[in-house]
């Protein structure tokens, strides 16, 4: 896994700096989180990146305010990783207006 905004390369400990808790995009909104399914980005050059956030307020920033999301410990990632396998991580980037969720508008 490679993380980019605090990079560190797959077989890396986290950096010091890095959140405790990071909250991630999901696909739709769902009642129970065990259900919640994140939402993964194909990179230009065809990597599969999760795009995490620092806090909530960034989220709704970066993402819009109709982003469902889920939040998780960061120590969970790698969990994560070997349940929907991705590249990149990348921390706290902006998705272009049209290119955001819409599914709760």
């Amino acid at each position: 896994m490679t993380m980019s905004g605090g990079a560190a390369s797959s077989g890396t400990s986290i950096p010091p700096n890095f959140p405790p808790i990071v909250y991630l995009p999901c696909v739709e909104r769902v009642e129970d989180p065990q259900q919640a399914q994140v939402e993964m980005r194909t990179t230009r050059d065809g990597r599969v990146a999760l795009l995490a956030y620092s806090a909530l307020d960034r989220l709704h920033e970066c993402c819009g305010e109709a982003q469902p999301w889920i939040v998780m410990p960061t120590a969970a990632l790698d969990g994560l990783q070997h349940a929907q396998p991705f590249q990149l991580l990348l921390m706290d980037v902006v998705i272009p207006e049209e290119h955001r969720n819409r599914s709760a508008v």
